[in-house]
């Protein structure tokens, strides 16, 4: 197992400590410093962060209520498989949750609308002007979505869409470790929002649409191969 966290001076108390472990163990896993399969006990996690098993215990089950890991109790814990099927009704979830996020849109005035503006300055650009790390444009692509859902003004379909965008992080950063990809959603985000402030709302639907169904198809490519691959 990776190295997890160093100890922290002075000692934080055993709720800020559990929230620590938790946090950079699904750092660990979203960064692909754990892997699908990957299994380690409560004891090494506890050793490496210097600290008493209770709040280690309180972030590990944690993440296992969250879909993150399995426990077994005779021998440890075990990073949860990809659950393709899941991921992909996730993905479908998305493509509802968005498209009427767009039809809510066309009511407003999008010049009043920070974040469409926001967007539009990140993903409108020439090519010589784009960003290439994978990390930074998975990161901005996640926030182009969150976006465009968050400028609707429905703050409960907000929050379900940000849980789904949270649940899909580790498969979509996946998604920009070939350059193709970034290229690709760089043209497909301007095509988006072409239609979005032209208020073609059906046409901005369909680019949308295809635009995360071509994600997912995504999705069906990936290996262990692949996550190896990604591995730091």
């Amino acid at each position: 197992m990776q190295p997890i966290i160093s100890a922290q001076t002075p000692k934080p108390r055993p709720a800020n400590l559990a929230e620590r472990i938790y946090q950079q163990l699904k750092q660990d896993i979203f960064e692909f410093r754990l892997l699908p399969g990957d299994r380690f006990s409560e004891g090494e996690v506890a050793e490496r962060v210097q600290a008493s098993r209770t709040p280690v215990r309180q972030a590990l089950y944690r993440l296992e209520r969250e879909g993150y890991l399995e426990v077994y109790f005779r021998s440890g814990w075990r990073v949860r498989a990809f659950d393709f099927a899941y991921f992909e009704e996730l993905y479908d979830v998305r493509i509802v949750l968005e498209c009427a996020a767009l039809a809510r849109l066309e009511q407003l005035d999008l010049k009043q609308q920070p974040l469409i503006e926001e967007i539009t300055r990140t993903w409108r650009l020439e090519p010589s002007h784009r960003l290439r790390d994978a990390h930074e444009v998975s990161a901005l692509d996640e926030r182009f979505h969150c976006a465009l859902v968050e400028a609707a003004g429905n703050g409960e379909m907000t929050r379900m869409h940000r849980e789904i965008t949270e649940k899909i992080r580790i498969i979509r950063r996946l998604d920009f470790t070939q350059t193709a990809r970034i290229d690709a959603t760089y043209d497909e985000h301007a095509q988006i929002l072409d239609a979005v402030l032209a208020c073609q709302t059906d046409k901005a639907q369909r680019l949308l649409t295809r635009h995360i169904e071509l994600s997912k198809q995504e999705v069906r490519k990936i290996t262990l191969h692949r996550l190896h691959i990604a591995r730091p």
